[in-house]
């Protein structure tokens, strides 16, 4: 770790703001530092509270390296989950108030059992990392809280920074928001490649992907005939609908991702988020070349496509409530650019009580995102409103809870009025 103040750690680390995510159901507390015991402060509030009734620890991650810092903040999470069982691990974040691609990820350790380890243990796993920088609070003689910054590098250790804590307001955007373009939702063809070029000699999954999508690199203009994406969860009936149009109206039905790659799937679903979302927007490439081709003869019906990717990966990403997800019109629900773009996108929607019941009919083996839709409503309720909030082109939302076949007729009238097809 850089013992610099100029390292991607400690860059204007005193100008941040802090989240502490305290549960889904709460707003995360927020704080600011100042060299002096300044700024707006309360001891009876949440965050002293907190803070203030057993011994506090704070680890933030990052890295150059967009790979790396994944790989550093997922190795801590796995070995702050093996501390003591009366040590609280919450998440936190710090960053610049709404300022895109400032928040660096962390953790807040609180040692309730008092166990004399664990300050050494975070201090280890500091120096292991190299990519990773240890906080320590504690209560000042006049009763506000403080926070040190050390440095914990091979034969070097000490204090960097000490600041006072200050209250901060909520910020517009949900710090979780600021890192998520280019990261977990691309905006071009480009920023996913180079996730991959980045980790080409980690793993061989990798190089046959970018070996494969270097076929298909470039921008791809439709054909003359419409192009219709089936969107929606698990078990509304997209597979069923996809079929019967792709029979209705005489079309070339295309899953998204491509088949070339769908034998990579299980090998990148395990993969670190970065990677496994950088994996599927390539797959939407791959499938837009193989839509330009088949939009040249005939109408196209694809499974699933860009918004699918976004949706799962903004509802993944963005922590607690719906209220927390990007507000509406923002860029991360823009098609991008160089992306093929579909003339509709069809949304179906059952209710949660017909998809569970949809779902114990099927005996198919279950993504961990698909198995978390299925006993987590939140979740399920961010990745419907993300659906809801994508634009050019928006999903048209179709009630899917009918027999298949008033389904069918629904989404040929939708077709008819907005591409000028009739079933044939």
């Amino acid at each position: 770790m850089a013992s610099s103040l100029g390292s991607v750690l400690y860059k204007q680390w005193a100008k941040r703001v802090f989240a502490i995510e305290c549960g889904s159901s709460s707003e995360p507390l927020y704080f600011a530092l100042s060299p002096s015991a300044e700024g707006q402060w309360d001891e009876r509030c949440r965050l002293h509270r907190l803070l203030s009734r057993t011994a506090t620890y704070s680890l933030s991650v990052a890295s150059d390296s967009r790979v790396r810092g994944a790989e550093a903040y997922v190795r801590l999470q796995s070995e702050l989950a093996r501390l003591p069982d009366k040590c609280r691990v919450l998440e936190m974040t710090a960053f610049f108030p709404n300022e895109e691609g400032s928040s660096i990820k962390g953790f807040l350790v609180q040692d309730e059992g008092g166990c004399p380890t664990t300050e050494r243990v975070l201090r280890d796993l500091a120096r292991e990392s190299g990519q990773t920088c240890l906080c320590t609070y504690w209560r000042g003689a006049e009763g506000r809280m403080w926070q040190s910054l050390g440095r914990h590098s091979e034969g070097s250790r000490g204090e960097i920074l000490s600041n006072c804590l200050a209250l901060a307001e909520k910020p517009q955007l949900h710090p979780s928001v600021l890192n998520i373009k280019n990261s977990v939702v691309f905006s071009k063809y480009e920023e996913a490649c180079a996730v991959f070029q980045e980790c080409a000699e980690l793993f061989p999954e990798a190089k046959e992907v970018l070996q494969i999508v270097a076929q298909y690199n470039g921008t791809y203009k439709k054909g003359r005939f419409p192009v219709i994406v089936i969107e929606g969860l698990d078990a509304t009936g997209k597979s069923t609908l996809t079929e019967s149009l792709r029979a209705s109206i005489q079309a070339t039905l295309l899953k998204s991702p491509h088949d070339c790659i769908g034998h990579l799937r299980k090998a990148f679903d395990v993969k670190l988020p970065l990677i496994r979302r950088a994996f599927y927007t390539l797959g939407n490439y791959i499938t837009a070349s193989a839509i330009a081709s088949a939009s040249e003869t005939s109408p196209v019906i694809v499974d699933r496509f860009w918004h699918s990717t976004a949706a799962y990966a903004i509802a993944t990403e963005v922590s607690g409530k719906v209220d927390n997800l990007p507000p509406p019109h923002h860029e991360l629900y823009q098609w991008p650019q160089d992306l093929l773009q579909p003339d509709l996108v069809l949304l179906l929607t059952v209710s949660a009580d017909e998809r569970i019941r949809r779902l114990e009919q099927r005996a198919e083996m279950k993504t961990k995102e698909e198995a978390e839709l299925e006993i987590n409503s939140l979740f399920r309720q961010k990745v419907e409103a993300t659906y809801r909030r994508m634009e050019k082109p928006a999903c048209v939302v179709v009630d899917a809870s009918a027999s298949k076949e008033e389904v069918l007729k629904t989404a040929l009238l939708i077709i008819e009025k907005y591409c000028g097809i009739k079933k044939t």
